[in-house]
């Protein structure tokens, strides 16, 4: 299975149309199985930068899995925070907030952990949102790849940037490890931030964790350091061994994303319940 993955688009003012031009490019080349937007697709969450996603999202020529990300809620408009925060992402983007999407051999849930009356810049993941998430991946075939999508990361950058990582992530990393859960897709830090769920869940036997993959900023200007003003995707492989993420990088002259160094996961899983299990 072949992903791309972008984040943190944030149509705006910090917004750079030639770079989202050039994420389209590439996945008109490789020809992805699956694109996923892992949140943050505006700046203020305003009409007209609902409508620049809306009209970028059209242009992808695969599979498409969004998530709302804190940006993706009004943070000055009080009212329409307290009273309808997901407005405009439902009249421009998506009736859901969490998603199941099911592919030959794959399923991706996708969990909103913005959260407008809790939280500003920070997320939250709540029990009703880990059954949805239990209920989907149960009702998936055993052998299907299960691919989960947030915005905000589990994992604190190696350099503490980015702000707190979700509250209860041990917890939340537990229960999707008993879910059989093979990779976790966010954003939010603004730098490519590669890791596993071992760094918050030992495990006795030894067993590799799940590989949390959290990408750069694809198109705005609010990269951070040391990924600062840059814009970076990832292009991940799924198979039976494992899971490798190449980190891209976009190159102002050229005006391409340029690959670098793949980094490889081992494959993960540990005996996941199925619907089959039920009956």
């Amino acid at each position: 299975m072949l992903i791309l993955h972008g984040s943190d688009l944030q149509t705006g003012r910090p917004y750079r149309p030639h770079a989202a031009e050039a994420f389209l490019s590439l996945g008109r080349d490789l020809a992805p199985d699956l694109v996923v937007l892992s949140g943050d697709l505006t700046q203020r969450a305003k009409a007209r930068e609902y409508q620049t996603v809306r009209d970028f999202v059209a242009k992808v020529q695969a599979p498409l899995v969004i998530t709302p990300g804190n940006h993706d809620v009004p943070l000055y408009r009080i009212w329409e925070r307290l009273v309808s925060p997901y407005g405009k992402w439902r009249r421009f983007m998506s009736e859901e907030l969490d998603s199941v999407t099911r592919l030959a051999g794959a399923t991706v849930v996708a969990l909103n952990s913005s959260a407008p009356r809790r939280a500003i810049v920070g997320g939250r993941l709540d029990a009703r949102q880990v059954a949805f998430a239990r209920r989907a991946l149960t009702a998936s075939a055993g052998s299907d790849v299960r691919i989960l999508v947030t915005h905000h990361h589990f994992v604190v950058t190696p350099d503490g940037g980015g702000g707190h990582p979700l509250p209860r992530a041990g917890e939340l990393l537990r229960a999707f490890e008993s879910m059989g859960v093979d990779l976790i897709l966010g954003g939010h830090v603004h730098r490519t931030h590669l890791s596993t769920s071992r760094a918050l869940v030992p495990d006795p036997e030894g067993r590799p964790g799940i590989p949390l993959l959290a990408c750069g900023t694809t198109a705005s200007s609010r990269g951070r350091p040391p990924e600062e003003g840059a814009n970076g995707l990832h292009v991940i492989r799924v198979d039976d061994r494992g899971v490798e993420v190449t980190p891209y990088r976009f190159d102002e002259r050229s005006r391409h994303f340029d690959p670098g160094e793949p980094v490889g996961f081992p494959r993960w899983r540990l005996g996941a319940e199925t619907a089959e299990d039920h009956r």
